[in-house]
């Protein structure tokens, strides 16, 4: 019995040992197989899992300033009611093949703004070859509330001309009509009114002369349709002068590299305290889009635009009747000053011609103060209450002279401006031979035949019959067919006198130019009589 518990015993055993070696068999190669499978499921054997960390306050400087100005910065629409009979008569060349961006999918809206906002739309093309205004259409801009009754700064160029205007607030979709209270062409501000039944949140306004070159700046607006959007930059440059002409001359802006797109228009340029240091205005690009070159008027301007507007419903300017030659410091050396504005032509019947003003004056100072340049001229007087008298003081033939001198409306003055006639050469009668003349032209008696057909009524005078390329002449802007009637102020009646003239001069001295040139000379001369105007350029002699 003994025996057989014994055998049942060691098979027990040995059964129990073999199901001990399968189970561990198959544990070993359970565990084999999912580490393998585990190493085909990884991508990056050893790599550690990225953990999000939790919310921390970043820098907040333009999240404060966006949250807060926001509410202050609205969206303008504006509709344009189609004029036919206007479209009718447009000239049939004047129509231009479809713009680019038309092509590529833009809206009209926005083809209406980019029009607007450029001057014209990329490749100076105008969509459809027409404004909105003859064919129809919306625009888009930007505006910022500086009242919380409803007043709201923007660009006249967004609202010119709409037949309605309409705004809306920042994080609402409701329109609300707008009126014009008034606008400023000169400075392309407006300012407009919405009735919104509550109090609106008005924007800090700043002080623009404390801005420097390299601080932030931060645009809001609506680019392209897009409202609220915030861009940041720098201040680039400020006193900025595009050089559009005399129509621009109350635009000096401040350049940054804050993005600035079609919608931004009128929209705030903001310091990094959320002060209002400009109004938005233009930018310039090779693209029509952002180049990093955007335009904001200050907004010590823009104030000043404002109060007049909201006191007055206009912007009125003093004038006094001259132009002016720019920072021509050869031209006022020969003169005898170091500073001031040369006058290069006098508006006859204004209160300079009045007061005996003359042209070749040079303007030195205001009420006893000097007058550095032109700028500084225009803005004292255009600041001057019209009706006003201001001391002027001038430098004639190198004598002090004062003269009382009442100011008068800028646009009457603009006004009276008479139109001329479109540019000239006469019709070749029998031209004298040409002189070389070292400052790098030709020159030609102007027998009195020759002076009639050109319609020349003055007296003395030779014909630049040549400019050389690359020539002093070139440089200072002389140009053929000018009629030069004096250098550094002596009287020229032949070749000889300007070579005899030219004999006095040595490397480095500042010579000046008196001539007169036929309206329209730069745009390529035309057949028939002309009217002929005063002209002054100045450079320094060259070494050779």
């Amino acid at each position: 019995m003994n025996f057989l518990n014994t055998i049942r015993t060691r098979k027990l055993l040995s059964s129990s040992l073999v199901l001990f070696t399968l189970s561990v068999g198959i544990m070993i190669g359970t565990l084999i197989n999912t580490g393998v499978k585990a190493a085909k499921d990884t991508a990056a054997p050893g790599a550690t899992p990225l953990v999000i960390p939790n919310p921390v306050q970043l820098s907040g400087a333009f999240a404060q300033l966006a949250k807060q100005l926001e509410p202050s910065v609205v969206n303008i629409s504006t509709t344009y009611a189609p004029k036919q009979a206007a479209a009718a008569q447009a000239p049939r060349n004047n129509r231009r093949r479809q713009a680019p961006s038309e092509e590529e999918g833009g809206d009209d809206a926005m083809n209406d703004f980019f029009n607007r906002f450029f001057g014209g739309a990329p490749n100076g093309e105008s969509p459809r070859g027409q404004s909105p205004q003859s064919r129809g259409g919306q625009a888009l801009g930007s505006g910022v509330i500086v009242d919380p009754n409803g007043y709201i700064l923007t660009n006249n160029h967004v609202v010119e001309k709409a037949d309605r205007i309409q705004v809306t607030l920042a994080g609402t979709t409701t329109k609300l009509e707008a009126k014009l209270i008034g606008a400023d062409a000169d400075t392309d501000l407006a300012v407009i009114k919405v009735d919104a039944h509550h109090p609106l949140t008005a924007a800090k306004i700043g002080n623009s002369d404390s801005v420097q070159v390299g601080d932030w700046a931060v645009a809001i607006g609506s680019p392209f349709g897009l409202e609220a959007t915030v861009t940041a930059g720098i201040i680039s440059a400020k006193e900025r002068d595009l050089k559009d002409g005399p129509d621009h001359q109350f635009q000096r802006f401040l350049q940054t590299d804050a993005a600035i797109n079609p919608g931004n228009s009128g929209g705030p340029l903001l310091a990094i305290n959320g002060d209002v240091i400009g109004i938005n205005t233009a930018i310039v690009s090779g693209s029509g889009g952002y180049q990093g070159v955007g335009f904001a008027m200050p907004i010590n301007t823009a104030a000043k635009v404002y109060n007049d507007i909201i006191k007055n419903g206009k912007v009125s300017r003093g004038a006094i009747g001259v132009s002016f030659l720019e920072k021509e410091p050869e031209l006022l050396a020969v003169y005898g000053a170091k500073q001031g504005v040369f006058v290069r032509d006098i508006t006859p019947g204004m209160p300079a011609e009045k007061a005996g003003i003359h042209a070749e004056d040079v303007i030195t100072a205001i009420n006893d103060k000097p007058v550095k340049d032109g700028t500084e001229l225009v803005n004292r007087i255009s600041e001057t209450p019209i009706g006003s008298q201001v001391k002027i003081t001038v430098l004639r033939d190198k004598k002090q002279q004062d003269f009382m001198v009442k100011v008068g409306d800028r646009k009457e003055v603009v006004s009276s401006v008479s139109g001329v006639r479109p540019g000239s050469e006469s019709e070749p009668g029998k031209s004298e031979e040409a002189v070389p003349a070292k400052f790098g032209m030709s020159i030609e008696m102007l027998p009195q035949a020759r002076k009639d057909s050109l319609g020349f009524k003055e007296k003395g005078g030779v014909l630049i019959s040549d400019v050389i390329r690359g020539s002093f002449a070139e440089d200072v802007g002389l140009l053929e067919n000018d009629i030069v009637v004096a250098i550094n102020r002596q009287p020229v009646n032949s070749p000889e006198d300007v070579k005899r003239i030219q004999g006095t001069l040595k490397p480095g001295d500042p010579v000046a130019f008196h001539i007169k040139r036929a309206a329209g000379a730069a745009r390529g001369a035309q057949s028939g009589a002309a009217d002929w105007r005063s002209v002054f350029v100045a450079g320094t002699m060259p070494n050779n």
